[in-house]
């Protein structure tokens, strides 16, 4: 059993203990365990001792075995298991889980219906690197000419048809001509469908996930006649994580990256260091990432969403991702929250390229938690209070600028 499944059952266990149901905790440890070689004697619930109702089963992992776990990371595991699920589950001090999976709501999303002449295609991609299916809106309008490409990365759990009807991109899709394709990342890729953005293999040039999704993009791109100035990619959480690693390895190939909730380009190299840098504390030194030398203006434009809130992804990331691009020292604007609380307020920062477009905009949301902002109660992880992230970043992406009424 590899680190990050092992990690995921761990995570599934916590999940089932906020449920209520510490027998079926203790089977999904044990289970785990069973798998990682750490069953039996030295580990694992003794048997005939059955777990308090309410209370996390003590585990302790034989220090013997840290280090084949998890490897370069003995120094850091001294607590026994037990303790390190009740610290995950703690409020402030532990990693809140809410919006990982096993701890969110499962969403079968509905097929979203199509204006006359739309299509939303259900296709598969190969390449050397690997396979994935996506799907991809095309509108109606297509044959007057699109106006770019949009490659939308989902967050953990969640699946294409669901990010498109959190989002409504498809919708935006539509008005402003554009082609919008969500690879999914489902659980044969990763245990809980979530992009790998935490592994070094996965955070290269021609290599692993972002291997596979620029050579969707390019293919999409070509089959399309898309300009190769209008191409885009963003995500929510893993997904938007995956975005930022696309913007650093592949920068010649997207004009401008939306991340959502995400998490700076090599700032965890395994899944407990995912953990650490998702709690807010600092991140590792990031690998070279293998992509082509060129100057700041080659870089592509960065606009990055985060809640204040949440308890997920720290807002401290967003601050990262914005870290050497250009993305402090520039102007910040304040809008309150709208009438009712109908919409939240809002902190944004905005630095401009001399061409006058924005290279960098953060947005920081009031009291917001881990979810798309302005998003559709018929996805998961969304937020329909906003402001409307969605049509920011389309702004953002075409006009070189997310200024929206009031923006």
């Amino acid at each position: 059993m590899n680190t990050n499944d092992y990690v995921a059952e761990i995570l599934r266990a916590t999940g089932t203990l906020r449920s209520g149901d510490p027998a079926g905790v203790t089977a999904i440890v044990q289970n785990a365990l069973s798998l990682a070689g750490l069953s039996g004697a030295g580990g694992g619930i003794p048997a005939g001792n059955p777990t308090p109702a309410g209370q996390a089963p003590e585990i302790v992992l034989p220090r013997e075995n840290y280090s084949e776990i998890f490897p370069a990371r003995t120094e850091r595991l001294r607590k026994p298991l037990g303790e390190v699920i009740r610290s995950l589950q703690e409020g402030g001090k532990g990693l809140k889980l809410d919006g990982l999976p096993g701890l969110g709501r499962p969403l079968q999303a509905p097929e979203l219906p199509l204006p006359e002449g739309a299509r939303f295609l259900d296709e598969r991609y190969s390449c050397p690197a690997g396979a994935r299916r996506y799907r991809l809106y095309v509108p109606s309008t297509a044959d007057e000419g699109l106006q770019g490409l949009i490659v939308m990365l989902h967050g953990c759990t969640q699946s294409p048809e669901d990010f498109a009807a959190g989002t409504g991109m498809n919708t935006l899709a539509e008005e402003h001509r554009l082609l919008v394709v969500y690879p999914a990342q489902t659980g044969g890729d990763n245990s809980m469908s979530c992009w790998n953005w935490f592994r070094p293999g996965d955070q290269m040039r021609d290599s692993g996930e972002p291997a596979i999704i620029a050579g969707l993009t390019e293919s999409l791109r070509d089959q399309y006649a898309i300009p190769a100035d209008r191409v885009f990619v963003a995500g929510l959480s893993a997904g938007g994580a995956m975005a930022a690693i696309m913007g650093e390895t592949y920068p010649e190939l997207y004009g401008a990256i939306g991340v959502h909730s995400g998490l700076a380009y090599g700032s965890a190299n395994d899944a407990m260091s995912a953990f650490a840098v998702m709690r807010g504390q600092a991140g590792i030194a990031p690998a070279a990432s293998g992509k082509p030398h060129g100057g700041s203006e080659a870089e592509p434009r960065l606009i990055v969403f985060h809640g204040s809130a949440d308890t997920t992804v720290h807002p401290s990331n967003a601050e990262r991702i914005i870290a050497g691009k250009g993305g402090s020292g520039g102007k910040t604007s304040r809008s309150e929250p709208g009438a009712a609380g109908e919409t939240r307020g809002y902190t944004r920062l905005v630095t401009k390229r001399k061409d006058g477009t924005h290279g960098v905009e953060s947005w920081m949301i009031d009291g917001a938690q881990h979810a798309w902002s302005g998003g559709h109660p018929s996805g998961s992880y969304t937020d329909p209070r906003g402001p409307d992230a969605s049509a920011a970043m389309v702004r953002f992406f075409l006009d070189g600028a997310s200024d929206l009424p009031g923006a």
